[in-house]
């Protein structure tokens, strides 16, 4: 069968888009990882367990909520169709795939998909070591299936911020999944309070180490190489090749941000800090996944030396007051508010005055702050919605299954009390015995589960 220009030219797009979502579903890995490197030993196997099964529930509950609210049509809140997806269903106007759903739209369902997961990985940050892991499947479910969708219907689905003046401007998300997982994590912290141990007398904050910066480093790694997939991506093809232009700006901010974060902490502290430097590349690619399909190549060491400094600045500052284990609020919330800012600084006219590319050029080429205006209404809209939605929900857990695990619980670790047995039994369990309080945890008069022996 011949096959014509434009089915040709569909298939290569669709090869890109799933390429690129196998990307960012390895990007759970590199959380996995930087999560268990910020975690002390004893808690380092949930992590595993966490990811694995939020992953699963977001997948579900987008595949029959999520996607037809986020991409069901273009009306101002929500869409409306697009739920329990099959091959032949009806998706109404206004969405990106309106029309027919055929089996190459699930390259666009899997994308997304995937961004929501990520959104969904970032809000755990905040809580490591002290929530009960029935609050996951609980808080996923929500999230995926009317949190998120909500916030990236209106800016990415044609809903009321997309239409906002010229059009808001978040290329892959700086607002959409970053902020948004930021602010779900400040929701759960605020109801959880720190972990034991945390503030001494006067409210000093106690440095808690994670136990494996080695492994933190390599979720730096795989989060750096996933992002390509996650911002050149977003181009949703290859037409133009606008991708490769995409992914090299990505990768000029994250270096920026690296040294951006390696100057500020040193200057400050005398120490080239391990966890603010990969901090810094984490904040910087947060920064510019919103500008990037916006802005020239010059602006991007830019947007991430500041992303860099900034993480670095606010990890301290927010240390005082809450106990942020990796940073998140920092790393995803205060540089997600900057990137999606910086679209209305940097914006170039190249980019934008190109046909279906939203919003006006930024300050620095128009004058104007009109851009910047729209970008912070977006901001303001989309973290008083996920906040409050978020709050809710962490209140009606706390109300009911509990969200926080007892004292006794915290102390011996999530590994044994959750699952039953350690990441790194070894380390625990000298000859084959558990300690005192953990024995009386498990109910067996200090013996091991078969499990963990």
């Amino acid at each position: 069968m011949t096959r014509t220009l434009p089915e040709v030219a569909r298939e290569l797009d669709t090869t890109w888009l799933v390429v690129a979502a196998v990307l960012v579903m390895f990007m759970q890995a590199g959380f996995a990882c930087l999560e268990i490197g910020f975690s002390r030993g004893k808690n380092a196997g949930t992590v595993v367990a966490k990811i694995l099964l939020n992953f699963s529930v977001a997948s579900l509950v987008w595949w029959m909520v999520g996607f037809g609210l986020a991409f069901g049509g273009g009306l101002a809140l929500f869409g409306d169709s697009g739920f329990f997806l099959s091959v032949g269903h009806h998706i109404s106007a206004g969405s990106p795939i309106a029309g027919t759903f055929d089996a190459a739209d699930s390259g666009f369902v899997l994308f997304q998909l995937v961004f929501c997961a990520v959104s969904l990985a970032i809000v755990w940050g905040t809580t490591l070591e002290r929530i009960r892991f029935i609050a996951y499947p609980i808080y996923a479910t929500v999230f995926a299936g009317l949190i998120y969708p909500l916030v990236a219907h209106w800016i990415f689905g044609g809903g009321w911020l997309d239409q906002l003046g010229a059009g808001m401007q978040d290329f892959a998300g700086s607002t959409v999944v970053h902020l948004t997982g930021a602010t779900g994590g400040l929701a759960a912290l605020l109801l959880l309070g720190p972990r034991r141990g945390k503030y001494g007398p006067g409210r000093q904050p106690r440095a808690i180490p994670g136990h494996s910066m080695p492994i933190f480093g390599l979720g730096v790694l795989i989060l750096w190489l996933g992002w390509f997939g996650f911002n050149a991506g977003s181009t949703i093809g290859t037409g133009g090749s606008r991708f490769a232009e995409i992914a090299l700006v990505t990768n000029l901010a994250a270096a920026a941000g690296v040294v951006g974060a390696s100057i500020t902490i040193t200057a400050i502290s005398g120490r080239l800090d391990i966890g603010m430097v990969g901090n810094g590349a984490i904040g910087a690619l947060v920064a510019i996944t919103a500008p990037c399909g916006f802005v020239e190549l010059w602006a991007a060491p830019i947007i991430g030396v500041v992303a860099g400094a900034l993480v670095v600045v606010s990890v301290l500052a927010i240390d005082r007051v809450l106990d942020d284990p990796v940073g998140a609020l920092s790393a995803h919330g205060v540089a997600g508010v900057w990137g999606t800012l910086a679209c209305g600084l940097f914006a170039a006219p190249r980019i934008v005055d190109a046909p279906g590319v939203p919003g006006d050029a930024g300050l620095v080429y128009s004058g104007s702050f009109e851009q910047l205006g729209v970008q912070a209404v977006g901001v303001l809209s989309a973290f008083t919605l996920v906040f409050v939605l978020s709050y809710l929900t962490f209140a009606a857990i706390k109300a009911t299954v509990g969200l926080r695990v007892t004292e006794v619980e915290e102390r011996e670790g999530l590994d044994i009390v959750e699952h039953g047995m350690y990441g790194y039994p070894e380390q625990f369990m000298g000859g084959g015995e558990l300690g005192d309080g953990v024995g009386a945890l498990l109910g067996e008069a200090g013996q091991a589960p078969a499990s963990a022996r």
